[in-house]
């Protein structure tokens, strides 16, 4: 029996331990609300004073989650940057002085002079080629009217290094035939193609005196070598027996 009771008496203080923990603990919290509210309450009053330094300690934490630091790898190589070539300077060309234009130069005015024809020199004609007849009663053209004497557009021309016979002004038959004859070759030297006459003197009535010739030789040549004229001035006798 006496060991129970102190037993119990033991355990008395122990109890009234536990109700001063209790009521201790049950305190802290109100402890705590009410500083926090107290808290709020001077925040509240000061928050013009308290923002301007948020604000100052929150900047750098925003700088720095909002510019994220590069990563760097080791491995990876440096990249190469290519430099631009620098462009060559174009020399600008510049605007040379223009020539001035010559003075314009006084020419003196040319007075027309005469052309006065000299004696010695003769007037040469290519004639084309034209298709000559023996001349009649019509008009006279380009026909043929003694074997030295014929007419070349119209113009009368008498072969000015040759002689001869008319034929109706022959004095035999001798003479005639060679007339005929004469009248005949010229007719065909004439039609074989172009021909050049020099002017040998004078036109008069009774024709142009004129130096026919092809290839650098003469008709009255010809006419002569063949024995149907003779130079100018012989006897003409010599075709009548």
């Amino acid at each position: 029996m006496a060991k129970t009771a102190t037993q119990g008496r033991r355990k008395a203080p122990a109890r009234g331990k536990s109700k001063a923990r209790s009521s201790g603990g049950g305190l802290l919290p109100w402890a705590v609300i009410g500083i926090a509210a107290i808290g709020g309450i001077v925040a509240h009053d000061h928050w013009k004073n308290i923002q301007p330094m948020l604000a100052r300690q929150s900047t750098p934490i925003t700088r720095d989650t909002a510019e994220p630091r590069a990563v760097v790898k080791k491995d990876a190589p440096p990249k190469q940057v290519a430099l631009a070539a620098p462009t060559p300077k174009v020399p600008v060309p510049q605007s040379l002085p223009q020539p001035l234009p010559p003075a314009a130069i006084p020419t003196p005015m040319i007075q027309p002079i005469k052309a006065v024809p000299s004696p010695a020199s003769a007037a040469v004609s290519e004639a084309r080629t034209v298709a000559f007849g023996y001349c009649g009663q019509g008009a006279h053209i380009n026909c043929v009217g003694d074997g030295g004497v014929f007419w070349y557009k119209g113009e009368k021309i008498v072969i000015a290094d040759m002689a001869s016979p008319a034929v109706d002004r022959a004095r035999c038959d001798g003479e005639r035939r060679v007339a005929f004859a004469a009248k005949s070759r010229l007719l065909a030297l004439l039609n074989a193609g172009p021909f050049t006459m020099i002017a040998a003197g004078k036109a008069e009535p009774s024709g142009a005196p004129r130096v026919i010739s092809r290839d650098g030789r003469s008709f009255g040549a010809q006419l002569i070598n063949e024995g149907l004229a003779r130079k100018p001035g012989a006897a003409g006798s010599a075709w009548c027996a």
